[in-house]
């Protein structure tokens, strides 16, 4: 309990911003999102389109490939997010010397070394959870391929057996959920960037948190790749 007293009210201040604008964009980005339609509700409307071709393939090896190459991503920063971790952890052995680095540079404001671990303790969390969020991504692309290897023959949609629109939509949204969680992982990338700027003072957290959102609204909202998908 004693970082309560030894962190300053402005570093209290920073670190609570910090959070808020995390979670406060990623709620606005998805209620924004299906208003107007943001480059993830683009694209899970595309994923629902690939379902329905999906529908009418047999067989459905390519379908199973794409899934496969899909949950690689997830599965590469869950490896590389370990890793992270690992490195942040080992850090905190040698805070007195990554402290003392950090005081060399001339706006980087003094930091105790208990506040300074609380700081690197603040990045494992953020990255531990980037890795559950990714995990979990991989693990929806496996229900996403069982969904797929499940889909009647399309003789049965011919035949009217089966409603092709309404499996479609159901495997299309399990792509979504899964891209989406990938999304939330990626977004915490972003935001442990701002959180190193903690490091120097608590005013370059908020900027650098504030130009993260900003970074994101632009990619997400504003980008040349989401008119090109409108398109």
């Amino acid at each position: 309990m004693k970082i309560l007293t030894m962190l300053p009210w402005s570093d209290w201040l920073a670190f609570c911003a910090f959070f808020s604008l995390w979670v406060g964009y990623a709620w606005f980005a998805r209620v924004r999102g299906q208003l107007d339609r943001s480059l993830i509700a683009t694209t899970n409307a595309y994923r629902v389109k690939w379902m329905l071709q999906t529908t009418a393939r047999d067989p459905r090896m390519l379908d199973g490939l794409i899934t496969q190459n899909l949950s690689h991503t997830p599965s590469f920063f869950s490896s590389t997010t370990i890793i992270i971790i690992g490195g942040l952890f080992a850090l905190l052995g040698t805070t007195d010397k990554a402290a003392e680095l950090v005081r060399e540079i001339p706006f980087a404001q003094p930091t105790p070394m208990l506040v300074f671990e609380f700081k690197v303790l603040v990045l494992v969390g953020i990255f531990v959870y980037a890795f559950f969020r990714f995990s979990w991504s991989m693990r929806q692309y496996t229900f996403v391929a069982l969904v797929i290897g499940a889909m009647p023959p399309p003789e049965d949609f011919e035949a009217g057996l089966q409603d092709r629109q309404q499996v479609a939509e159901r495997a299309g949204r399990l792509v979504g959920a899964a891209a989406e969680t990938f999304n939330d992982g990626l977004r915490a990338y972003y935001f442990s960037f701002a959180a190193m700027a903690w490091f120097f003072s608590p005013l370059a957290l908020v900027m650098a948190t504030a130009l993260v959102v900003l970074i994101l609204y632009g990619r997400e909202f504003r980008s040349d790749v989401l008119q090109v998908l409108r398109d």
